[in-house]
């Protein structure tokens, strides 16, 4: 439709949800403004606590799909390697772990909590604990496994089952097909609402620390007028992104600010107090862990406080807003990865890096507060949380440069994120296509501008953080469904994987190859073209001659050839669980060296690998005569007959309608 690859119910009720919220905020801004905080205080008082257990329930999950027997299956067949190197995969995901929000909250939070906490005595060392172990509670693993939870289910369902990058993959253990329809459409539309409102949250935030830095550097004023000005520019360099397809430039560049990001927390600590600095991170991570399970369900049921509300609630909403973005990144770069990597990396490299940029400006502002600033830093944050960063550089060497800097690395995470959100949603409202057309992705990036625009006119602050918090609502309950979606997947893969070490006989025994044969299969190296002209012409022929025996006995089987891989394949459909597939194709491996002179000549082992469509480990069948290669795929096809026949592992066999391609 006007050449837009889209899910149309996904796109037109995404569309919908997001149009009723900008008419309210357009209709009647000074009614909307009340109307969207009674909105907030009513999800809060109702559905607050959902907001709390939910969360505890993520962490619970990635910790025993982490440390439990799932850990080793990977997110993709068993036999694929990663796409990145671990140092380079490491540094993307310490990428997704920086924002707008970090340089927004670096210090304004734990200076709020100072002046303001939910319990200690306001401004004592009491207060500068319970500040630093809040932050640290609303920065740290509980917002990351949110994120894991997401990531780890797009990238198992997506890689694994083949099955689209889409939030709704994550349900087919639940909903088999179903997930095709008005359900998995509803459940795509939450992720798009939640994605488009908690980025239009980031933004709004972000303009608001722009206009503080250049109200401190130029004098411009603080107002609504300048705000929305920014957002337009601002949008604009990132749509620019996306019609020139600058995409490499703005990944340079955020790089870049990631550098510049590192430099100026090195800077805070090196003329601060650096022995003291050190010294609290240790102390803060030892507050944070002895706080840690007290926290994560502590709702002051018994003793009612707004302070909940404002930060740890709002925060869980916004995270899970984010949920779909953050999730859809870290899942494209860990393909290949095992589940106990995913879950230890994405938990614990981000939050290592938070909670120390946390502890560099957090701890260095109240102390400044308390010695030269004299009360001068807490008075301005409880004025405008916005000025903080800018305050609190006035007390540091070079302020005009590190003031600069701070307003060109929020722009320029403004811009990323604005771009890299828009992707994501694209990506979901096209039903899990990455290929789109240019005018997709720029819809999607002005509206998030639009958005963010209409809601700071509508009541600000208040009004975003409304929007993002009505709009996790619904995708808490669908995440809620993610977690038993992934047990009831891994659990299935471990059972099959069981299953086939108990009774699967390897490939060589089953196939009859006597021990003079497999030893000269051994001691040979079969070339590149052997191996594609055996799969030619000894393969094939035995798939083909199953086929049709298959297809004779009312199970209409196919044979594929996949010129481009070189690979073959036969499928056997089957309803209401996974399809039966045979499959082999080319693949290759260097051979051990044991010289440097042998390392250089990088000699490769060329071999005809199997796969199937449950993902598990394929095998070499290179040698075997056809009538070998025939016995292999019935004594597969007996495992696979068995498994269907189990009540207790109908869930081994679930997949995607159309099996796994190499």
């Amino acid at each position: 439709m006007f050449g837009f690859v889209i899910n149309p119910p996904v796109f037109f009720g995404a569309i919908a949800v997001i149009a009723l919220f900008i008419a309210i905020g357009a209709a009647s801004p000074g009614q909307a403004e009340v109307l969207f905080g009674a909105l907030q205080s009513s999800i809060l008082a109702g559905f607050g606590w959902l907001y709390l257990l939910a969360v505890g329930i993520f962490v619970a999950t990635v910790g025993i799909l982490c440390f439990g027997r799932y850990g080793d299956l990977k997110l993709g067949p068993d036999d694929s390697e990663p796409d990145f190197r671990y140092l380079s995969w490491v540094a993307m995901l310490f990428a997704a772990g920086m924002g707008i929000g970090l340089m927004y909250f670096a210090v304004g939070e734990p200076m709020t909590h100072y002046t303001a906490p939910p319990e200690a005595e306001p401004m004592t060392i009491a207060a500068q604990r319970q500040a630093m172990t809040v932050t640290f509670f609303h920065w740290g693993i509980h917002a990351w496994a949110i994120y894991a939870v997401v990531g780890l289910s797009l990238a198992y369902f997506g890689y694994r089952y083949n099955l689209p990058l889409t939030i709704r993959s994550g349900l087919y253990p639940l909903l088999k097909n179903r997930i095709n329809g008005p359900i998995g459409h509803a459940v795509d539309v939450f992720a798009i609402c939640g994605t488009v409102f908690g980025i239009a949250t980031s933004l709004g935030l972000g303009v608001l620390q722009i206009n503080a830095g250049l109200n401190y550097l130029l004098d411009w004023p603080i107002a609504t007028t300048v705000q929305i000005t920014l957002i337009v520019v601002i949008t604009c360099v990132a749509t620019l992104s996306v019609v020139s397809g600058l995409d490499k430039g703005v990944r340079i560049l955020s790089e870049l600010n990631l550098i510049f990001a590192a430099g100026l927390m090195l800077f805070v600590l090196v003329v601060g107090p650096t022995a003291q600095l050190l010294r609290d991170f240790v102390q803060n991570i030892g507050l944070y862990l002895d706080t840690f399970l007290l926290r994560t369900f502590n709702i002051y049921a018994y003793e009612p406080r707004p302070w909940i509300d404002a930060w740890t609630l709002f925060y869980w909403a916004w995270w899970i807003s984010w949920s779909p973005f953050v999730g859809m990144f870290i899942a494209r770069i860990s393909r290949g990865r095992t589940v106990r990597e995913f879950v230890i990396a994405v938990l614990f490299i981000p939050t290592g890096f938070t909670f120390l940029w946390m502890t560099v400006f957090g701890n260095t502002a109240m102390i400044l507060d308390q010695t030269v600033a004299a009360g001068a830093i807490s008075a301005a944050v409880t004025d405008d949380i916005s000025v903080a960063l800018f305050q609190f550089f006035q007390y540091l060497p070079l302020p005009a440069v590190t003031s600069t800097l701070a307003v060109i690395l929020v722009a320029v995470f403004f811009v990323t994120s604005s771009d890299s959100g828009s992707l994501v949603v694209d990506t979901i409202a096209a039903g899990g296509e990455t290929e789109t057309t240019t005018a997709q992705r720029v819809f999607w990036c002005t509206l998030e501008g639009f958005v963010a625009i209409i809601l700071l006119l509508a009541g600000g602050l208040t009004a975003l953080q409304s929007a993002t918090i009505a709009s996790a609502l619904p995708f808490v309950i669908v995440m809620l469904a993610l977690v038993v979606g992934l047990f009831k997947g891994m659990r299935s893969d471990v059972a099959q994987r069981t299953a086939q070490t108990a009774s699967y006989v390897h490939a060589y025994p089953a196939a009859g190859l006597t021990w003079q044969r497999r030893l000269a299969l051994a001691l040979n190296t079969p070339s590149e073209h052997e191996v594609a002209t055996f799969i030619e012409t000894t393969v094939r022929p035995a798939l083909e001659a199953v086929a049709v025996e298959l297809s004779k006995r009312e199970r209409s089987t196919t044979v594929e050839f996949h010129e481009e891989t070189g690979s073959v394949q036969l499928t056997s459909p089957a309803d209401g669980v996974r399809d039966f597939v045979y499959g082999v194709q080319p693949a290759s491996h260097k051979l051990p060296a044991f010289s440097a002179f042998e390392a250089t000549k990088m000699e490769m082992r060329y071999e005809a690998r199997t796969f199937f469509s449950d993902g598990s480990r394929g095998y070499d069948v290179m040698g075997m005569s056809k009538d070998q290669v025939i016995t292999d795929i019935l004594a597969q096809f007996e495992r696979y007959q068995a498994l269907v026949a189990s009540a207790d592992t109908t869930l081994v066999l679930m997949a995607p309608e159309h099996g796994h391609t190499p």
